[in-house]
């Protein structure tokens, strides 16, 4: 096959879609500026001879293939569990693979086109997009080239070609909030990441789902958006204080905004939970290390890192995915940060 492939030349396969031999070359290397028409008239004739590139045929015999992990930072103590699922399963396969942090500073960024470009053109086998790194325009940037995309917890839905893996997020708040029911708090705030991703709405909807189950009213007030920051939970905090009557219980989107709830607690000579019980999302290893330990949903951080960097191998060797979306289920656990109303 490989030597059936190295017989077709840039004119031959021109001659065959009906096009001039530099659009061929434009479509073959995913750039943007060729009509959809001509597009699908060059894909197909390049499916039907099944060309390769000769970046794509060194991609393919690469004795070590090398996926890069793109994310918004390091300072992360999810990023870093995921990234350590990732690493653990490449050293498993013999995978070598590159991170990259797009927010950390430095060198000029890329815009879209020329990451893809690059990255064709260094060899890469494929592309794990950790959050929300990319929006759907640059993912198209990378499909054309023909460079396997996972996308962890995205800003977005992302285009139906592109797989994304996450956890049973609804599932999890819902639990969550059930549980702070069952302890007999009514008044619970939800501490969200920012509004538009993906996760974090699913993690609002299962609150509220638990909050209507039970048949206690959505106070608008309790809901307050923001980041998945440390500093931004204790903010918040000082909110939720100034309301009357005062939240009893406090369920964070993110362990990281959790814990900045209980520095900021702990400051203003609040007990949790005595005072205030709280729940956050996550399961980091610092929420088990925090005095009082913190009650949270867990996600199989280091399981979604192994199955993304899975769906991008099995999609290098050319299996199609069983499913776009992909979500592994978390669990609640319950340690010292809540306790039933006093």
């Amino acid at each position: 096959m490989a030597e059936e492939q190295s017989k077709w030349t840039l004119a031959q396969l021109a001659h065959e879609a009906g096009a001039s031999a530099s659009t061929v070359s434009k479509v073959i290397n995913g750039r943007p500026d060729v009509s959809a028409a001509t597009r699908a008239r060059v894909l197909a004739v390049l499916d039907r001879t099944g060309y390769r590139s000769p970046v794509q045929q060194r991609r393919a015999l690469a004795d070590v293939p090398v996926v890069e992990v793109v994310l918004d930072s390091l300072n992360s103590a999810y990023t870093a569990e995921v990234v350590t699922g990732i690493l653990g399963y490449a050293a498993d396969q013999g995978v070598e693979v590159l991170v990259t942090a797009i927010g950390a500073g430095g060198s000029r960024p890329l815009n879209p086109e020329q990451r893809a470009q690059r990255i064709v053109d260094q060899g890469r086998t494929g592309l794990i997009l950790v959050t929300s790194a990319f929006g759907n325009g640059p993912l198209d940037a990378f499909h054309r080239r023909g460079v396997p995309v996972v996308v962890i917890d995205p800003l977005n839905p992302p285009p139906d070609e592109v797989v994304s893996i996450g956890s049973t997020d609804w599932t999890g708040a819902k639990d969550a909030t059930s549980h702070l029911l069952g302890l007999g708090h009514r008044r619970i705030a939800f501490l969200s990441g920012p509004e538009s991703m993906e996760c974090n709405q699913a993690r609002l909807h299962g609150y509220l789902a638990a909050l209507r189950a039970a048949g206690v009213a959505v106070d608008g007030r309790l809901i307050i958006p923001g980041s998945f920051r440390t500093d931004d939970g204790a903010r918040r905090l000082g909110e939720l204080l100034r309301l009357e009557p005062r939240p009893t219980a406090v369920f964070a989107a993110s362990d990281t905004i959790a814990l900045g709830v209980m520095s900021e607690a702990l400051r203003r000579q609040l007990r949790v939970p005595e005072d205030l019980s709280v729940v956050g999302f996550d399961g980091i290893r610092q929420g088990a290390e925090s005095v009082p330990a913190l009650t949270t949903v867990a996600q199989p951080l280091r399981e979604i890192g192994r199955a993304a960097l899975r769906v991008v191998l099995r999609q290098v060797k050319g299996e199609v995915p069983d499913s776009r979306r992909v979500e592994l289920a978390t669990r609640l656990l319950v340690r010292e940060s809540t306790a039933a109303v006093e």
